[in-house]
């Protein structure tokens, strides 16, 4: 019987850990299950099309490449699971609670600090809702990008919380980020308690995906959504695993949190049509 061998990006030292400990799991339900650390996304969602991996731990940007691959190539991909906090996030642009921005068409010709260029929720997300709210990047507001950990898709957040400090400083006027992370800057002190004021939020979108590719038999993706949906927190070592990737159960993978992001990977030209990378400048 052949196996599972899946695709995740080494965007921090703990999915080693992360996935390691699934490996197991899965393996002691007679699942035969692998995987593979991927520097980037760019490379992952490739070998996905290709066949070189059969499933992929998936930001939502190489979600949406891999959607545009796979139809140029004529092969089948499709969504699986995803975590129950991957859905319906929100991103947020926030001000100084002192500064001169009241509304959003204050910032017109001052500077917005956003995460790292291919950060969906860092960047294109928040940057195309403002384009939505009458103020176009680059020509009505100066954008400040953050290029840390550039090819993690924004799994990395430091660009975010850059972008945070520099709002601290007085160097932006605004700063983009995802709902969660203004949460935390708030907890770690990075944006002091009530130091600054929400501007702005984006309406609701779906974070990473776990993807199936064209080598994925279907038995064995269908038992490894079974296993996964299968997982309780109720168990000890599950409940575990569960912590150290970010969720409390998974849910059937759906691909309707993703227009916005589409829209802005239009916009901004990221991808092309065929899933080429035309983002001026992006070297993952």
């Amino acid at each position: 019987m052949s196996g599972v061998l899946l695709g995740a990006v080494a965007y921090d030292p703990k999915v080693v850990t992360i996935w390691t400990g699934f490996r197991a799991w899965l393996r002691r339900q007679d699942l035969p299950f692998d995987f593979v650390l991927y520097a980037h996304y760019e490379r992952q969602a490739e070998d996905l099309v290709r066949g070189r991996i059969d499933a992929a731990w998936h930001s939502p940007l190489a979600w949406l490449r891999t959607r545009r691959l796979a139809r140029a190539a004529r092969v089948d991909v499709r969504p699986l699971v995803m975590r129950d906090t991957d859905r319906d996030l929100t991103s947020v642009v926030v001000v100084r609670a002192d500064g001169p921005v009241a509304g959003v068409p204050d910032l017109k010709g001052r500077a917005v600090a956003v995460g790292a260029v291919d950060s969906p929720q860092g960047t294109l997300l928040p940057l195309h809702h403002l384009r939505a709210l009458g103020l176009e990047p680059g020509a009505d507001f100066v954008v400040r990008g953050h290029d840390t950990g550039v090819g993690l898709h924004g799994d990395h957040i430091g660009g975010e919380r850059d972008a945070a400090r520099e709002l601290m400083a007085g160097e932006a006027a605004a700063a983009c980020m995802i709902d969660v992370n203004h949460l935390l800057f708030g907890q770690e002190g990075t944006l002091p308690p009530g130091a600054t004021r929400l501007l702005t939020r984006t309406d609701p979108f779906d974070h990473c995906v776990l993807a199936a590719g064209p080598s994925l038999a279907p038995d064995l993706g269908e038992r490894l959504t079974e296993l996964l949906l299968s997982m309780s927190a109720g168990d000890p070592e599950v409940r575990h695993l569960l912590d150290l990737e970010g969720l409390t159960r998974w849910l059937p993978g759906r691909e309707s949190g993703y227009a916005a992001l589409t829209a802005a990977v239009d916009e901004t030209g990221f991808y092309d049509e065929q899933g080429q990378v035309t983002a001026a400048g992006y070297l993952p």
